[in-house]
């Protein structure tokens, strides 16, 4: 038996890979603090989470246990399961939360402490100066906008929240007139950060124009067995399995020992060479795209880890797929619980 807590909305697509690829006999649970039904309804069985994240470390030990359950994969909140796995241990529980102890959350969530970690040990990284004033901003900007393009991200985030671009050259008020352009002028960004009652660090970097790679993969104490990567080209992704974006991101699942459905992301400079942005110590939102290339990444996850055979991967070359929205059916009861 295996347990899917609360992750992602992407939670249903994780349990629909899982599904496809476990014996009808071995039962899947899922879970989510909020009425997801529309998430939740693929498993054989489906709870509400308690709110609290103390009480629900005890409730998922006492559930899984009544329930024989033996796996039991953390979603958005791995950290706070992992200061736990002891009792998970001591319950005879398997606990995936993406890395093997806290020290590993500390060191990738912190995008500060990562991206100097990951230079460190000689892999190609975004360059950043972490700043936490409009003075330190303004200098830093100066400092790395002498070599072109220049954007900002919190240390701490998920989604991409919080990052932009910075010039001088664009309209004050574009930032406001179309905010998904992602680009603010200097000074009204540098005075608004400055003017902030509680500024939250930031990381000042080169910006890389090349294109993205999101690489899902499935790790067991820093080795990837199985992954895909992704790219965004307009409104299509298409997918790859080898590269240099692909290679990079299993070094830096390998070097932060990564354990689970992870996420690393890339993104290639001027000259199509890549450098890591990050890793998601969680499985990501496009994870499920990945099923069209042949490789059923959350089958293999949950058979590995229940030591079943893994679903037989056939690897689906030129593959292109566009997220579309699909309406579910849910019972007015099931909304209720």
């Amino acid at each position: 038996m295996i347990w899917f807590l609360e992750g992602q909305s992407s939670q249903r697509d994780v349990i629909a890979g899982a599904r496809a690829a476990l014996p009808d006999g071995v039962q899947i649970f899922a879970s989510h603090r909020q009425s997801r039904p529309e998430i939740t309804g693929l498993a054989d069985v489906a709870w509400r989470e308690p709110q609290d994240n103390e009480e629900r470390i005890a409730w998922v030990i006492q559930q899984a246990c009544a329930n024989g359950i033996q796996v039991v994969l953390a979603g958005r909140v791995g950290h706070v399961y992992e200061a736990h796995r002891a009792d998970f241990e001591a319950a005879g529980l398997v606990l995936v939360t993406g890395a093997l102890s806290l020290d590993t959350f500390e060191r990738v969530d912190d995008k500060s402490i990562f991206t100097r970690e990951a230079l460190a040990a000689g892999m190609a990284c975004i360059p950043a100066i972490t700043v936490q004033t409009q003075a330190e901003l303004e200098s830093a900007y100066a400092q790395l906008s002498r070599d072109g393009r220049v954007c900002v991200k919190p240390t701490h985030g998920i989604y991409g929240q919080g990052f932009w671009r910075l010039a001088e050259d664009v309209d004050p008020f574009r930032c406001f007139a179309n905010a998904d352009s992602h680009e603010v002028d200097l000074s009204v960004f540098a005075q608004a950060y400055g003017r902030s009652q509680q500024p939250k660090p930031l990381l000042v970097m080169p910006y890389m124009p090349g294109s993205e790679c999101s690489v899902d993969m499935v790790c067991e104490a820093g080795k990837a067995v199985a992954f895909v990567g992704r790219r965004k080209q307009g409104l299509m992704q298409s997918f790859e399995r080898d590269g240099a974006a692909v290679e990079l991101a299993i070094k830096a699942a390998e070097h932060f020992r990564c354990d689970g459905i992870v996420n690393v992301q890339t993104r290639d400079d001027a000259h199509g060479a890549p450098h890591l942005l990050e890793i998601n110590l969680r499985y990501s939102g496009g994870v499920g795209y990945t099923r069209e290339t042949g490789v059923n990444l959350p089958g293999i996850f949950a058979t590995r880890r229940l030591k079943l055979p893994e679903p037989v991967s056939v690897w689906h070359p030129d593959i292109q797929v566009k997220a579309i929205t699909v309406a579910v059916s849910v019972r007015e009861e099931e909304l209720l619980r």
